[in-house]
């Protein structure tokens, strides 16, 4: 691989994971508490599930672009080459992407429904859900970028 290629694809790697990450503590930490305080149900939920069907989407392609730029690097090295930290990383990286596929396959399609029912107590009980999976991927996410450091020191 050249170098010019081997750049790129951590530059690729690194721009998804921040925009994962990124996207997760916005939502968690900023978005989603704001409107909980400004909106009632019937205005909230729609809206986060538009913001959120517009951020599952963009996810979506991130994880793509993470599994194949990072399984890419790590087949140049060889799983037995590799430092323990990307074993962690890749580890952590499917746990996350089987939790997002959940979410995005599983409940989000139910959040969607029961808003356009005005099914409030319904959709807010699986939009909780989502959240604490949301709040789940996030931290995975800090431990997975905490191994990515450890392979480097």
């Amino acid at each position: 691989m050249t170098p010019n290629l081997h750049a790129i694809l951590v530059l690729l790697h690194l721009l998804s994971a921040i925009l994962w990450i990124g996207g997760m503590a916005f939502a968690h930490y900023v978005f989603r508490p704001t409107v909980a305080q400004m909106l009632e149900p019937p205005q909230r939920l729609p809206l986060i599930a538009a913001v959120l069907g517009r951020f599952f989407r963009i996810v979506a392609v991130a994880v793509v672009v993470l599994l194949a730029t990072g399984i890419t690097l790590l087949v140049q090295v060889g799983m037995a080459n590799a430092p323990i930290g990307w074993h962690i990383m890749l580890t952590l990286g499917l746990v996350m992407t089987a939790i997002f596929g959940f979410i995005n396959h599983g409940l989000f399609p139910k959040l969607r429904r029961h808003v356009a029912d005005k099914a409030w107590p319904a959709a807010a009980a699986v939009q909780n859900r989502i959240r604490v999976l949301v709040y789940t991927n996030l931290w995975l996410g800090l431990l997975t970028v905490a191994a990515a450091v450890s392979a480097r020191y």
